[in-house]
């Protein structure tokens, strides 16, 4: 019933800048929250980045400064700005929404496929 589609991974140097995107469709009302979360090797997925359907932000420690949430509530759509990139950032990188479906009146939590973020040189 929703999909989210995600974009914008691959290898990048030390220093370097990517921008992921991610987009959500099928049976939307509403998108509250969106988020990105990351998983590196044989570590726990981690939130990385959130942002509230007025623009509210929320970014963990270690990207403070560096990362950037941004999203378009018309076309359902959040973006991760990522600059500075470090060899510690490699992960895969997953969005996730609370998606509230009018025909169910409830909030759901939906997740992206992944998509690949390697910092190296």
């Amino acid at each position: 019933q929703v999909q989210l589609v995600e974009s914008g991974g691959g290898l990048v140097q030390p220093g370097g800048s990517l921008r992921l995107s991610c987009a959500a469709s099928g049976s939307i009302f509403s998108i509250n929250f969106m988020a990105w979360y990351r998983q590196a090797p044989g570590k726990e997925r981690e939130l990385v980045a959130i942002i509230s359907s007025g623009g509210s932000t929320n970014y963990a420690d270690s990207v403070k400064g560096r990362f950037t949430v941004s999203r378009d509530n018309a076309k359902n759509t959040v973006n991760l700005q990522m600059n500075s990139l470090k060899s510690e950032d490699t992960a895969v990188y997953y969005c996730n929404a609370q998606i509230y479906q009018i025909a169910t009146r409830k909030t759901v939590g939906y997740w992206g496929q992944g998509t690949q973020v390697t910092v190296s040189s």
